[in-house]
């Protein structure tokens, strides 16, 4: 006659308990904070996200911690809850028809000096993408400034630092060796980018729910906003595509996700090509 085995304790028992009323806060915040619009399937990954956050502060549920970043936690611990929060999945050359169409825009404006603004650097593929394609097409003499920011500080530390794994995606042969420095020694496996690419661009921390968008220097003739609109609801994302059409020159270029459209403001943006929108 065969005995039951004893089971273990519950192994799967959350940790802690996220109740409805806190994913609601949560989405609130998260919303109020950066404009990002979480649906309700989206629960299991705010759980997992935020669980470290209560561990690092010493929180026994959502609820406590919740009421103490309302009530009393330092700005960094509401950075901390927004690097959380967003999602940062990239790669170098991302979506690849952009930079060929981004090769003839700079040519069409090489005669004088050009801004290009990368709101989602995310980790720094995308800018350091930006900044291959300038040195391919203008050289070093070029009068090309690359301003690359995020929400998520974690991210703009990883894109400063320009080391990623030597396998990275979206890179051909000669760019590697072109534009990377390949690690030896305990560094074998890793690549960084090089000086003079590094000092192309100017990495800075900007929340685009942010009121004032002064400190963003002169008008810029190109804009990349590429798969952060589909985290924002319709008015966040008119709100947003008003104040890019005020940073932007006249004529200056959009490019978004390839997901994204937005025929829907012809008052501002027309179509000019694949996800890429012409200043009004």
């Amino acid at each position: 006659m065969s005995h039951p085995v004893p089971l273990p304790p519950d192994l799967t028992e959350p940790e802690f308990r996220l109740a409805h009323t806190d994913f609601d806060r949560i989405r609130q915040l998260i919303y109020a904070r950066a404009g990002i619009s979480l649906h309700a399937g989206k629960q299991a990954m705010v759980y997992s996200r935020l669980a470290r956050r209560l561990r690092d502060t010493h929180h026994a549920d959502f609820t406590t911690y919740l009421q103490w970043l309302e009530h009393g936690a330092p700005d960094s611990e509401w950075q901390e809850f927004i690097n959380c929060l967003t999602t940062n999945l990239t790669s170098f050359f991302r979506e690849e028809h952009h930079f060929h169409a981004l090769v003839e825009d700079l040519r069409a404006r090489a005669a004088r000096p050009i801004r290009i603004w990368c709101n989602a650097a995310s980790t720094g593929e995308e800018p350091f993408s930006l900044a291959m394609t300038v040195l391919e097409t203008l050289g070093l003499a070029a009068q090309v400034k690359l301003l690359c920011s995020d929400i998520d500080t974690q991210v703009l530390e990883t894109a400063r630092r320009g080391v990623y794994a030597a396998d990275a995606r979206g890179l051909t042969p000669e760019r590697l060796r072109r534009h990377f420095l390949r690690g030896t020694g305990n560094n074998t496996g890793q690549m960084r980018v090089k000086p003079e690419l590094a000092r192309m661009v100017e990495f800075r921390h900007f929340n685009l729910m942010s009121p004032d968008w002064s400190g963003l220097g002169e008008a810029f003739d190109i804009v990349f906003c590429r798969n952060v609109m589909i985290y924002f609801d319709a008015p966040t994302q008119r709100r947003v595509l008003q104040q890019i059409h005020r940073v932007l020159r006249p004529g200056g270029l959009l490019y978004v996700g390839h997901s994204e459209n937005f025929t829907d403001v012809p008052d501002i943006f027309r179509l000019r090509g694949k996800t890429i929108y012409e200043r009004l």
